[in-house]
């Protein structure tokens, strides 16, 4: 036998619960909605209030003013701060941090970055827009350019906050649509050619006098001449037999191109002149970088992969290099000089970075140069070595390396430089007897690269406060 009990019952209401009036809780009485308006497309959000302005809801206590007032602060750059450029790759994604380092307070962190379409191999500021129709020509600028393992060149804005795309592209990635389709009928060419480049793109050099030419050097072994104005090639150039690596500019004959390249030479080219066969220096290997001494307009720096710093004289240079003859030559490094630079303030004081994973110092005088001191920064392989540019962070030094990090040391908290440089330092600096060691970076929470730093190819890379052991030496 089967059925169903049924049996009725009251139930009574605790006093406690009356004063919620449970019983109508599901009653829609359509009151104390406030002044918002009902959305009624779906029937079980019909207590549901909006409002058109986020002034005019009650439980929005910020205000978007205060938000937006707060971020412009953080995004204002001072007249007293100084940008650093660094590229790095984390995660197999390649980006260009825009750095900001204020002297005064010790203090470096990352300020915007920008991603990048491939892994970057070099970075030249430029101090005139490009791609912009509305700007002056000749008005000043913060732009940069960006060479990669692509052989198109990519120029950002710098003042631009989350740019997603470049405001100029120099090589076969700028063409037009028309030349686009023009192009795809034809098999792409690996071919050096006089308009763009084929192969990584390897050096950048600005023109700081005819501030609208770029000069490329690429593993195409081939120089190109760019004008900003137009974002095309104005000119290349064929005259070395191996990838070009290291260029650089002479500050008073701006027209005159230094070339470093791994045919073990370095030729020194007028660039008004492209069909005239350049002077040239041979080195014992390959070359890694190049620079103009920046207190002797007649003679440059090669640093090579031997671990060698060169100096040479133009006026004993020919177009024959077996027969060019040095003023000196230092072994630096045991392993490759990666990285040098000499200080544009200072006459005579020269950093090196080396592969060996340190960075030394050095005293340049009319004998030769000396070692003032030798410092291992716990960045892996050194990648870049850069003096400040401006007299009030002469002293400051950024070093970058193959563990993706970046570190300012002020160079005159060090006993050893304030020795051999006392009389060109600061007298509230010189006068000092001790100082405690100055040396600024950003932590990096999450440590991607390997010490053997073959993710990381650019010179400077991002930031990190990590620096635990500090090996140094003097002589």
């Amino acid at each position: 036998m089967s059925g169903v009990l049924t049996t009725s019952h009251s139930i009574d209401v605790d006093d406690d619960l009356k004063e919620y009036d449970l019983e109508h809780y599901d009653d829609d009485d359509g009151e104390g909605m406030g002044e918002g308006q009902q959305m009624g497309m779906f029937g079980n959000v019909k207590s549901l209030a909006y409002y058109e302005s986020n002034k005019d809801d009650p439980y929005i206590t910020l205000k978007d003013e205060a938000d937006d007032e707060e971020e412009r602060e953080e995004l204002q750059i001072l007249a007293t701060d100084n940008l650093v450029l660094a590229t790095k790759i984390e995660d197999e994604l390649a980006h260009l941090e825009v750095y900001v380092y204020e002297d005064d307070s010790d203090n470096l962190y990352v300020h915007h970055d920008i991603m990048l379409p491939a892994i970057p191999l070099c970075v030249e500021w430029l101090d005139i827009a490009v791609g912009k129709s509305i700007v002056d020509k000749g008005s000043v600028a913060n732009f940069v350019a960006v060479g990669t393992f692509d052989p198109d060149i990519e120029i950002w804005d710098l003042d631009t906050v989350d740019c997603m795309y470049p405001n100029a592209i120099l090589g076969q990635g700028g063409n037009t649509e028309e030349e686009e389709k023009k192009k795809k009928k034809k098999k792409k060419s690996k071919k050096a050619n006089d308009e763009y480049h084929v192969d990584a793109v390897l050096s950048l050099a600005a023109n700081r006098k005819h501030r609208n030419l770029l000069a490329s050097a690429s593993a195409d072994k081939t120089v190109k001449l760019w004008d900003l104005n137009t974002a095309k090639c104005a000119k290349s150039y064929s005259y070395h037999t191996d990838k070009v690596c290291s260029l650089a500019w002479h500050s008073v004959e701006s027209t005159v191109l230094l070339s470093g390249s791994y045919d073990r030479t370095v030729a020194l080219a007028d660039m008004r002149a492209p069909d005239e066969l350049p002077r040239r220096a041979g080195v014992e290997s390959d070359v890694e970088n190049v620079k103009w001494d920046p207190h002797d307009p007649n003679c440059f720096f090669v640093s090579t992969e031997n671990g060698i710093v060169h100096y040479f004289d133009i006026r004993h240079i020919s177009k024959d290099p077996s027969s060019s003859k040095g003023v000196w030559k230092l072994q630096a490094h045991d392993e490759s000089v990666s990285s040098f630079d000499l200080n544009t303030v200072i006459p005579g004081f020269m950093a090196t970075g080396s592969t060996d994973k340190t960075v030394k110092l050095w005293n340049i005088t009319a004998e030769g140069p000396s070692m003032v001191v030798s410092r291992d920064f716990d960045v892996g392989k050194v990648f870049s070595t850069s003096f400040g540019p401006d007299a009030e962070v002469a002293f400051r030094l950024a070093v970058a390396g193959s563990k993706g990090t970046v570190s300012i040391w002020d160079t005159s908290t060090n006993p050893g430089v304030r020795k051999f440089f006392a009389q060109k330092m600061p007298s509230t600096v010189a006068g000092e007897t001790t100082v405690e060691d100055r040396l600024v970076g950003v932590a990096d929470d999450e440590s991607s690269s390997s010490d053997d730093g073959e993710d990381d190819e650019d010179g400077d890379q991002e930031g990190s406060d990590g620096v635990h052991s500090m090996d140094e030496g003097e002589d």
